[in-house]
């Protein structure tokens, strides 16, 4: 290990195994380092083992959920948007050879007690039970609106101006109901609370409309892909890039902590050894001196023995609970996966429920998402910190990336992506054309060397 390297990642969660990848592929020599013994980090799935060991440690899994290899359990709740960013950098760096997806079967929200799928189509918005016929009228107005605004282009902008009005403009234009404005708030916009309302509604009009292009990318069930086999093999596909163009990986390593020479990072201390670089990029954990807290976040990893009630029986579904519906600040959320996703045993669904936490009693505040799922066989709670750094790291050259939050898609962590390889690299990361790639035969050679 003492040898020099241009970065050094400590810690494998997806932000840090994208950067690594990226960073692998522009010619930069990368050593990741990891303190756990897989894949992952906050972004890991678990096998059972590991995920009772994690938060039961002196209780095995019951024989009843069989074999370990069955399992890879999310430790947290978050898919695809299929036209969103990870989507893009994935197909960009070939890591989709690595992978395989399913599309998530269904999107529902919560309103006035009961649970209704969230439209993919104009003849299912016709159908649905959460807007009266005039509301359907002006709702389709609204989507009209969406589709065919174009920034450049006064005649498509119907008296507003999206740079300077807020979104609660954009709604009384449309004339669109309070229960509509969640149902396209939270349902479309994936907002996690109503903040964005009164700011201007550029933002709001860019999600819908990467809502509404996801959906139809890939035939029109919901805006989300899910990985087979677990949220793990994004990390891990991004890790193979890596070590396909020379990066070396260490798992199960101890880490002692950064060196440092005038107050600039040179290097990462593993008991008597140094492994040196110019610059360090790493996840919260290893950096608990350079973060802040700036929220709590409650996960509830439930095991179900049944597809969550009035869903159809689907395999996958996001269920969103709006705020307003449960008197809360913050959206509740519900990620929901099968054994037809290879993430459990026959039989078995996976759901999380996940909220920003309020109050002094988190464990309270994700009732109304547990209420939905029904018998539930076993369950695992964790109350987690959302950490994000002091400083931008350009100084100390120490990059340190942000905590998973509670939304339950990738684009915050493709933000914090770009965010940080713009400071490593100084320069945008771009998508629009394509380094030199390994052929596959060539990929094959390389790693079976």
């Amino acid at each position: 290990m003492d040898e020099e390297y241009d970065i050094i990642v400590l810690g494998t969660g997806l932000t840090e195994c994208v950067l690594s990848g990226l960073l692998s592929v522009g010619g930069k020599k990368v050593l990741h380092m990891d303190e756990n013994e897989y894949y992952g980090g906050d972004s890991a799935s678990l096998n059972l083992t590991q995920i009772f060991q994690k938060f039961r440690k002196h209780q095995g899994p019951p024989a009843s959920l069989g074999r370990d290899r069955d399992w890879a359990i999310d430790l947290i709740p978050k898919f695809l948007m299929a036209n969103g960013d990870l989507t893009n950098m994935l197909v960009h760096t070939d890591v989709t050879r690595y992978l395989e997806f399913k599309q998530i079967a269904g999107s529902y929200v919560y309103r006035d007690g009961k649970i209704a799928k969230v439209p993919a189509s104009e003849m299912e918005a016709v159908r649905s039970p959460l807007m009266g016929m005039f509301e359907k009228r002006r709702m389709k107005k609204f989507f009209e609106f969406v589709g065919n605004y174009r920034p450049e282009d006064s005649t498509t902008h119907q008296g507003l101006n999206l740079v300077v009005d807020s979104m609660a403009k954009v709604y009384e234009k449309f004339g669109l109901e309070r229960g509509t404005q969640d149902f396209i708030g939270h349902a479309m916009a994936l907002y996690l609370d109503d903040t964005y309302i009164n700011k201007p509604a550029k933002e709001a009009y860019e999600r819908i409309l990467l809502y509404l292009n996801s959906v139809q990318r890939y035939g029109g069930k919901t805006c989300f892909l899910y990985p087979l086999y677990g949220l793990g093999e994004l990390p891990q596909g991004f890790a193979r890039l890596a070590a396909i163009y020379g990066s070396t990986y260490m798992l199960n390593k101890k880490i002692d902590g950064v060196v440092y020479e005038n107050g600039v990072a040179v290097g990462v201390r593993s008991g008597d050894e140094v492994a040196k670089a110019k610059k360090i990029i790493g996840d919260p954990s290893y950096f608990p001196d350079k973060v802040k807290k700036v929220g709590t976040v409650i996960r509830a990893i439930c095991i179900l023995t049944h597809p969550i009630p009035n869903t159809d029986s689907l395999d996958s579904v996001q269920i969103i609970i709006p705020q307003n519906q449960v008197g809360r600040q913050h959206d509740i959320y519900i990620a929901s996966v099968s054994s037809a996703h290879n993430v459990c045993a026959k039989d078995h669904w996976l759901a999380i429920v996940s909220t920003i936490v309020e109050t002094d009693n988190p464990h309270v505040e994700i009732q109304a998402g547990l209420n939905l799922l029904g018998a539930i066989f076993d369950k695992f709670i964790e109350v987690k910190d959302i950490l994000e750094p002091i400083s931008d790291g350009c100084k100390d050259h120490v990059y340190v990336s942000k905590s998973y939050d509670a939304t339950s898609h990738f684009e915050t962590t493709t933000e914090d992506v770009r965010d940080i390889y713009e400071r490593v690299e100084g320069r945008p990361l771009a998508l629009d054309a394509k380094d030199k790639r390994l052929t596959v035969e060539e990929e094959q050679a390389q790693f079976c060397s």
